[in-house]
């Protein structure tokens, strides 16, 4: 069975690539606000990181053809571990270095059942509805660009 199938028959783990994913479109500020927001603090203890290198982007033409290397783009990384002993993974593009340690931290308290439900109200849901805010922007703005091409029969002279 391969990654995805494996996905597909684990809603969990669909759940959580959700999470992280948001988390990674997260802005600081997003991040900053929702850790000021929290109840109680835990207590993180660095694993990796935060830390910040290159990753290859590679493209396809047509979305089908064969790969090639794009270019390099800047990616940081964090690992943390709750005191609980649930490890939080987070990894974004850029160098925000405070923004992914904080993403880290709220994968972590996501895994946990009893604060899963705060970091889903308080965080996810709002950069999701930020996402498709902004996504509806950018196609109503392509839309706007968009020219319907059409073709005239000409009758007979």
């Amino acid at each position: 069975m391969d990654a995805a199938q494996q996905t597909a028959s684990n809603p969990q783990a669909e759940q959580r690539r959700r999470a992280i994913g948001l988390l990674a479109r997260a802005t600081a500020q997003e991040l900053r606000l929702a850790w000021d927001g929290l109840p109680e603090k835990p207590d993180v203890k660095p694993v990796r990181g935060p830390e910040t290198g290159l990753t290859m982007v590679r493209g396809r033409i047509g979305g089908g053809g064969a790969p090639f290397n794009l270019g390099e783009a800047t990616v940081t990384r964090c690992t943390i571990l709750l005191a609980s002993g649930t490890a939080g993974h987070a990894q974004a593009m850029g160098t925000a270095k405070e923004a992914v340690k904080l993403a880290a931290v709220f994968d972590a308290l996501w895994q946990e059942a009893g604060t899963r439900q705060w970091v889903e109200t308080t965080l996810l849901y709002p950069i999701e509805a930020r996402i498709a805010a902004e996504d509806k922007v950018k196609a109503e703005e392509t839309a706007a660009t968009k020219v319907d091409f059409f073709t005239m029969v000409r009758g007979e002279d």
